[in-house]
């Protein structure tokens, strides 16, 4: 603005010495159509300044004249303001992607407890669809009476722990609802499904082995009162009657704790190298026993690789191979087929399998079958003579030998045990 004072205070200077020179008239057109022209020019550069500012992110013109100075710092500050924005959005964009990497689920709610943003491990515990239920209530999603008086509460110095069903499995969360910023709420999700199940196992086996146990001790200290109360009353027969039966319950209590020591001594190194041991001999051996327990009972078809090694412990795949065949045995009703496969598959590893036609297994059963203990019918199971365990051992016979144990089965139409060991601990001799 400045330069355009000095310029048109310059230019009315020179017209009037034209002026004084060619008569007054003259001086006063011609400093008209100086001006003129210089309106022109200044309107020619407003306009090329119009049209930048319609696309503002280009550079400005290369020269409007006396704007020039005008236009410069507002460019640079544009510039610079578009710097700072560019920094903050790498920013928010840095922090959401560390919310995302967070292992608790986390979302944000207006005071209507309306959802409005939430990370990956929210999504998957709740089960929610951020595109549709953004905006909307929570509660639309949470439909759980608990939850509801919980988030009515003034404050939430502690979380609540619910049940969630959006999934094959229900799972057990921790929520904890906190305040931050103005009018926003914070909420938390762990899920502690594991932990649950762990404290719910450890619970049970509390339980079971108490109660394994106690029952043949009843049994002996029952016994041993009665010969200690009757000893001059009972004949010979009568007393290797009951001491028939009090060795069967101590054998009983000493399987327990044999297996008990089994598995203590499995868990306390989590793999084992060995040496290639001839899994089909062990196999045939196991066989031969579960026909001696079937009497007859059961139709065995058998198919193995008497060629397939695995690099592991004998005494440790002995022990899962005669449990899964003798499991077999016990719960396949007569006349059942039993099926034993040894075999390479076509990715290198190997496969051992027991397939029966028995009475098969509750799908909801299927996830607890390997804990200690845990029995689908406790009353066959006790029949069978079985410590509980068997399975248990077996896994972690597996996990020892980097296998997997895979268990299929139907109530009613039989179950399929196998055991996949990795191509690492294949071999052929």
């Amino acid at each position: 603005m400045i330069k355009t004072i000095v310029t048109v205070s310059i230019w009315a200077f020179i017209s009037w010495l034209i002026g004084l020179w060619l008569g007054e008239a003259s001086g006063w057109a011609l400093f008209s159509i100086g001006l003129l022209l210089m309106v022109w020019a200044s309107a020619l550069q407003l306009s090329r300044i119009a049209r930048w500012v319609k696309n503002i992110n280009d550079p400005p013109p290369a020269t409007v004249g006396p704007w020039d100075s005008v236009l410069a710092p507002i460019y640079r500050k544009l510039k610079q303001n578009r710097t700072d924005i560019s920094k903050l959005r790498n920013s928010v964009k840095n922090m959401l992607r560390a919310a995302d990497a967070l292992p608790d689920g986390a979302l944000t709610l207006n005071t209507e407890m309306e959802l409005t943003w939430c990370n990956d491990i929210a999504r998957q515990h709740l089960g929610l669809k951020p595109k549709v239920d953004r905006g909307h209530s929570i509660f639309n999603v949470l439909r759980i009476p608990e939850f509801a008086r919980y988030t009515r509460q003034s404050s939430w110095p502690a979380p609540i722990l619910v049940q969630v069903h959006n999934g094959i499995q229900p799972r057990s969360l921790l929520l904890q609802l906190s305040r931050y910023g103005q009018g926003q709420l914070l909420l938390v999700t762990r899920d502690v499904t594991q932990v649950e199940r762990l404290e719910t196992m450890r619970k049970d086996f509390v339980a079971n082995v108490s109660h394994e146990l106690r029952t043949p001790l009843t049994v002996l200290s029952g016994f041993l009162e009665t010969i200690q109360d009757n000893s001059n009353n009972l004949d010979s027969e009568q007393q290797q009657h009951y001491l028939g039966l009090m060795h069967e319950q101590a054998l009983r209590m000493q399987a327990t704790v044999s297996d008990l020591l089994t598995l203590a001594a499995l868990e306390s190194t989590p793999h084992i190298n060995g040496k290639p041991t001839n899994v089909a001999k062990i196999i045939n051996d196991s066989l031969r026993q579960a026909k001696i327990i079937s009497n007859g009972d059961h139709k065995f078809h058998s198919h193995i690789d008497e060629n397939l090694l695995i690099t592991g412990s004998d005494t440790e795949l002995s022990s899962a191979i005669s449990n899964l065949i003798n499991n077999a045995v016990h719960y396949t009703t007569q006349g059942g087929d039993i099926t034993v496969t040894w075999e390479l598959e076509a990715d290198g590893s190997a496969r051992f399998s027991v397939k029966d036609s028995g009475i098969g297994i509750a799908s909801h059963d299927i996830p607890r079958l390997t804990e200690r203990f845990y029995r689908v019918d406790r009353g066959r199971s006790r029949a069978s003579g079985g410590t509980g365990l068997g399975l248990a051992i077996t896994r972690h016979v597996a996990l020892r030998h980097n296998a997997e144990l895979i268990i299929n089965s139907r109530l009613g139409a039989g179950s399929e045990f196998s055991l996949y060991f990795p191509q690492s601990r294949v071999s052929l001799q």
